[in-house]
């Protein structure tokens, strides 16, 4: 920038030839270019602007045509919002502002800026105000960095409340239903720590995870090295909300078909099949093959969960079949957007 300037013709400015400038614009030329920080200046009753390398990119697409062009035709876009930092500059008095807002308009489109910059006057050989100068940080990145970490503690402590909501209910109707110690204890064991599996795939927080991957999570114990539950449907996301729900549900599915149903018989079978419509979730296990089912004589909580818990992530319906060839639960709903 500095050979730019040098070579730049200032004649058609109202600054006038290089040859004529004062000694005070000169030596402010000399500081502004050997700043490291992104720095420019506005001299003259127009404000005329110079900048340094470093500034370039804070222009955008209006660096092509920015040196030499007054203040308010290059930042036209802000200079309202700038516009009393200014005048106060102007007046002798210098500016500091922190992470302050700005709606920019450098490559076409608008964008959400934010910067962290001081004005300080600059004088002349007379010892008048003749113009100010400028250093600024882009501090954009951090301000959204600093937002994505807020929305992610929110969500964070959204999952811990959900979390403990369940792991509550889990451990009183489990007590509530268990015949003796020892059984309230296995029960509230192997459920916390299905929670915990189906917790385990949002450990980085993210937005929605495979059904395939919520099935391995859920019932991989029984999947693997075997075709007992066989598993027919296309790739689903699930929101994090539904896919802890459906692990939920599916573990406490195929526990019971292995304590009482298909998967306690060497020849039943679980045939586990969904689809997907627009946002319409469908979802069959169907087990074949194994012992007499028959409804159970009271409502525990693994009834609730699958049959009432679960489809309110899915703002459906769950409804367990005691039929003749086995267990049937089929599970209604829609998809979280």
């Amino acid at each position: 920038m500095a050979r730019r300037i040098g070579d730049f013709d200032w004649s058609a400015t109202p600054l006038g030839p290089m040859a004529g400038w004062s000694g005070a614009l000169l030596a402010a030329v000399r500081i502004m270019v050997g700043q490291r920080h992104a720095c420019c200046m506005f001299w003259g009753p127009h404000l005329i602007m110079l900048y340094n390398d470093a500034y370039m990119h804070v222009l955008g697409a209006k660096e092509c045509h920015a040196l030499g062009q007054p203040f308010r035709q290059i930042w036209s876009d802000v200079w309202e919002d700038v516009r009393p930092l200014v005048d106060q500059t102007l007046s002798g008095r210098g500016t500091y502002s922190e992470e302050m807002r700005l709606i920019m308009t450098r490559n076409g489109f608008d964008e959400e800026t934010f910067w962290t910059f001081s004005y300080s006057p600059l004088y002349d050989d007379d010892g008048s105000v003749a113009g100010l100068m400028n250093i600024t940080v882009d501090m954009t990145a951090l301000v959204q960095a600093r937002r994505n970490q807020q929305v992610m503690q929110e969500e964070l402590l959204h999952r811990i409340k959900n979390i403990l909501s369940v792991t509550s209910t889990v451990v009183s109707s489990s007590l509530r239903n268990a015949a003796t110690i020892q059984e309230a204890r296995d029960t509230v064991g192997a459920r916390i720590m299905a929670l915990a599996k189906a917790q385990g795939l949002f450990t980085g927080l993210g937005d929605s995870a495979d059904i395939t991957e919520v099935m391995a999570r859920s019932i991989g114990a029984h999947l693997v090295g075997s075709d007992r539950i066989r598993l027919s449907g296309p790739s689903v996301p699930l929101s994090s909300q539904q896919a802890v729900g459906l692990s939920l549900a599916l573990y406490e599915l195929a526990t019971n078909a292995a304590k009482y149903g298909a998967l306690a018989s060497p020849d039943g079978v679980v045939a586990l099949s969904w689809s997907v419509q627009g946002d319409a979730f469908a979802l069959d296990w169907q087990e074949e093959g194994g012992q007499p089912v028959a409804p159970p004589t009271r409502e525990g909580f693994g009834s609730r969960l699958v049959n009432m818990i679960v489809p309110a992530y899915f703002d459906g319906q769950g409804r367990a079949e005691f039929l003749p060839q086995g267990l049937h639960y089929s599970l209604r709903g829609h998809l979280s957007p």
